[in-house]
């Protein structure tokens, strides 16, 4: 019975004498033998799906048709560009050029405010020093502690500042920017929470 399975039944098929001469040819070409090159143009037929009483059309038919897929994906790709990736880039824009603007208005707000504040620290330390100027010790000691909170203050400044500039450079990535945006936002993790 195992002998029987194995063994493949072989039968004879009629051709005319253009279609051998055909095969022979083909038969030279691939050095192959012709059932298998009848083998193998049936399995290429199943597997192109291909029906051989419908031949293809001509190559440049079957390009026209190639080249009308593509130009429907195009317009399909266009289409969506149009109504939906530019309304979401505007609005990206328009969003990140109003948080540009808050973000330098802020910006002059809080420097005109640190220069007011500037000020009354120096008039409040040139009082000091006159008022207690017999006091030379009481007064050094005194300076060096408000010169400590001046550099602070200083410090916390332009943190601030640094800070401020961050965000509006994180405002100004557009929407492709995903490794800048990231990098922005490490220093101002960074800014924020110092180690």
């Amino acid at each position: 019975m195992e002998q029987n399975k194995n063994k493949t039944a072989l039968t004879t098929i009629g051709i005319d004498h253009s279609t051998n001469r055909q095969i022979d040819k083909l038969c030279k070409r691939y050095n192959l033998k012709k059932g298998e090159i009848v083998k193998l143009a049936f399995e290429y037929i199943e597997k192109a799906c291909i029906n051989p009483s419908e031949p293809p059309e001509s190559v440049k038919a079957e390009l026209a048709k190639i080249n009308k897929r593509q130009d429907d994906l195009i317009r399909f790709i266009r289409h969506f560009e149009e109504e939906q990736l530019n309304p979401m880039i505007r609005a990206t824009h328009s969003i990140a050029v109003r948080f540009d603007s808050i973000a330098k208005t802020l910006e002059t707000l809080i420097l005109s405010q640190l220069e007011k504040n500037q000020e009354k620290y120096n008039s409040v330390l040139q009082k000091i020093s006159e008022q207690f100027g017999k006091h030379a010790d009481a007064i050094n000691n005194q300076g060096k502690q408000i010169g400590s909170l001046h550099q602070l203050l200083k410090q916390g400044n332009k943190k601030l500042l640094d800070l401020i500039v961050l965000y509006v450079e994180l405002a100004a990535c557009g929407v492709m920017d995903g490794k800048r945006k990231e990098s922005l936002k490490a220093e101002i993790y960074k800014l924020i929470n110092p180690e």
